[in-house]
């Protein structure tokens, strides 16, 4: 079982734009939830992009996420993006995108 949450802050510096925002979404038919921090907008690109991959792989979150972070890894305009995000299914979980995608985080374990 996993559980993703948010708080639902949308921030501007030290100003609360919106405090109820929707930062958990599934993704992949529903096999997959994830859950973003930072730039709303640049989170938005990120899980357009894994919803990309995981149409490629479909059953497969690891490799959609390793195919996500090569093209973060070699496109400039993904490196820039001010967001990071947090995806699961029942097997596994990953942030996406990182910077080390071939060594699994030790914080998963």
């Amino acid at each position: 079982m996993v559980a993703i949450g948010g708080d639902g802050q949308v921030s501007v510096g030290q100003t609360i734009i919106k405090a109820n925002a929707k930062k958990v979404r599934r993704l992949g038919g529903g096999a997959v939830i994830g859950g973003f921090a930072g730039a709303t907008a640049d989170a938005f690109t990120l899980f357009e992009r894994l919803e990309s991959k995981l149409e490629q792989y479909p059953g497969q979150l690891t490799r959609a996420a390793v195919e996500l972070a090569k093209d973060w890894r070699t496109d400039r305009y993904l490196r820039r993006l001010e967001a990071m995000m947090i995806v699961a299914d029942n097997r596994s979980s990953s942030p996406a995108p990182a910077t080390s995608w071939s060594r699994k985080p030790a914080w998963l374990g």
